[in-house]
C-alpha cells in the first residue's frame, strides 16, 4: 500500500542547532525508506525558504519552504491528506489536533526532545499528546519526563536516539590541526578542553561555570592547560562569563570563541583533549556523539537525556553536575591517560557503531510499517 508522509518542522535548514540537525537527518532517512518502499514523502518547513533547502539531504521537489507565511503553512498542511503526519516540535500541536480531527484517519506522531516538552504545557500541546499515535523520543529521560510528568500512556512513547548527521565530515585522521593551534596560540604541549554549547542569560544549566571554577583548581597541577569554550552567546551571558573567568584568575586559561561555523566543527574536537558539558537539562545531547564521532571522550551530566549517548558509561563519563569534585578528578583522571590515536579512532569506531544514520532509518522503516 502507497503511504503520504508528511515532516512537519518549524526551522530546518536556515539554521543550525541540536532540534535542526535532528530533523535534517529525520528528514534524509524518512525519504529513503519512502523510496525504498515507493511512498510519496514531504518535508515542509514553516520558516525556511525554498532555496535555503540543502539538497544532499533530499531533492528540491521533496521540500517545501513557506518562509514564515505561516497562514499559507497551516492552510495548506490542513488540505494535505496524508497517511501519516511527522510534527518535528511540540510547537506544531495545533496542526496536528487538526489534522487529526479533519482526518482521523491519519497517524499523527511528535518528536520529544527535551526541555520544551518536560516543562508544563498549554492546553493544546496536553491535547495533542494524548491524541497522538507514536510519540518519538530522543532519549530514554525524554520518555520518562513525558510519562511522569504529562501522564501519557507510555505504549505509544518509542525511544529513538539521535545519531550522527551523514554528512557530518568525520575525521580519517586524528592530528591536532595546525591552523587551529597558531590561531589559539597553542602548542602542543597544552591539555585542551573543549565545550560547544549555547549560552544564554536565561539558561543556567549548561554548566561551563562549573569548568571554568573547576579550571582554576587545576592550572597549578597543568600549568599549561587551555578551557576553550565554544558557541554563540548574547551580551548578557558574554558579561557574566567574562566575570566569572576574572573572579577565578583564568584569563590566561579560557579561550572564548564564540560561534563556531559548521565546517570547522570537526577540528575543534580534534584540536582538544576531552569534551566537556556537565548539563542538568540534556534530552540527548547530539555534540556528544559528534565529539565521540571524532575520537574525543566525553565527560556529562547524570541527570538527563545525556547517558543515551554516552550508552550508560560505554563511551563517556557521566558525572554529578551538583559534586564539583566529581568533575575534578574526571578531568585529571582523562588528563592522566593520554590520548592516543589508536584510542581515538577506537571511540569513533564505536560511537558510529551504535550512532548511525543507516540504523536509524531501519529503525523508522519499521516503525512506519508498524
Amino acid at each position: 500500500m502507497c503511504k503520504k508522509v508528511i515532516l512537519f518542522t518549524l526551522q530546518t535548514f536556515s539554521t543550525t542547532g541540536g532540534i535542526q540537525k535532528m530533523t535534517r537527518t529525520l528528514g534524509y532517512s524518512l525519504y529513503h525508506v519512502a523510496q525504498a518502499n515507493n511512498w510519496d514523502f514531504e518535508l515542509w518547513s514553516a520558516y525556511d525558504k525554498p532555496d535555503d533547502l540543502m539538497p544532499q539531504y533530499l531533492p528540491a521537489k521533496n521540500f517545501k519552504g513557506f518562509d514564515v507565511n505561516k497562514i499559507s503553512f497551516a492552510w495548506k498542511a490542513l488540505h494535505s491528506k496524508p497517511n501519516i503526519v511527522i510534527l518535528s516540535h511540540i510547537n506544531l500541536s495545533i496542526i496536528g489536533l487538526l489534522i487529526k480531527f479533519i482526518n482521523p484517519k491519519c497517524e499523527v506522531w511528535v518528536v520529544a526532545h527535551g526541555i520544551e516538552i518536560w516543562r508544563p504545557l498549554s492546553f493544546i500541546k496536553k491535547q495533542l499528546l494524548k491524541r497522538c499515535n507514536k510519540i518519538l523520543c530522543v532519549s530514554n529521560y525524554t520518555q520518562q519526563e513525558i510519562v511522569n510528568r504529562h501522564g501519557i500512556n507510555q505504549e505509544i512513547c518509542v525511544v529513538l536516539n539521535n545519531v550522527i548527521d551523514p554528512f557530518m565530515r568525520l575525521p580519517a585522521a586524528f592530528n591536532k590541526p595546525q591552523h587551529l593551534i597558531d590561531r589559539y596560540g597553542l602548542d602542543n604541549s597544552n591539555p585542551v578542553i573543549f565545550t560547544l554549547t549555547r549560552m544564554a542569560a536565561t539558561e543556567k544549566y549548561k554548566g561551563y561555570e562549573l569548568v571554568i571554577n573547576t579550571i582554576s583548581k587545576l592550572k597549578d597541577q597543568y600549568p599549561d592547560i587551555k578551557y576553550i569554550l565554544s558557541g554563540k552567546y548574547d551580551t548578557l551571558e558574554e558579561v557574566r562569563i567574562n566575570k566569572l573567568i576574572s573572579e577565578h584568575q583564568v584569563s590566561g586559561q579560557v579561550i572564548l570563541t564564540g560561534f563556531i561555523e559548521e565546517a570547522e566543527l570537526a577540528d575543534h574536537f580534534l584540536l582538544a583533549d576531552l569534551f566537556v558539558l556537565p548539563s542538568k537539562k540534556e534530552g540527548f545531547g547530539i555534540v556528544f556523539i559528534e565529539a565521540l564521532a571524532c575520537g574525543l571522550p566525553v565527560i556529562c551530566g547524570n541527570t538527563d537525556g545525556s547517558v543515551d549517548a554516552i550508552r550508560n558509561g560505554e563511551l563517556g563519563k557521566a558525572i554529578d553536575t551538583d559534586n564539583p569534585i566529581e568533575l575534578h578528578q574526571g578531568i585529571t583522571e582523562c588528563l592522566a591517560c593520554p590520548l592516543t590515536i589508536p584510542k581515538r579512532k577506537n571511540l569513533q569506531e564505536l560511537c558510529l557503531k551504535y550512532f548511525n544514520a543507516t540504523d536509524y532509518t531501519i529503525k523508522l522503516q519499521l516503525l512506519l510499517k508498524g
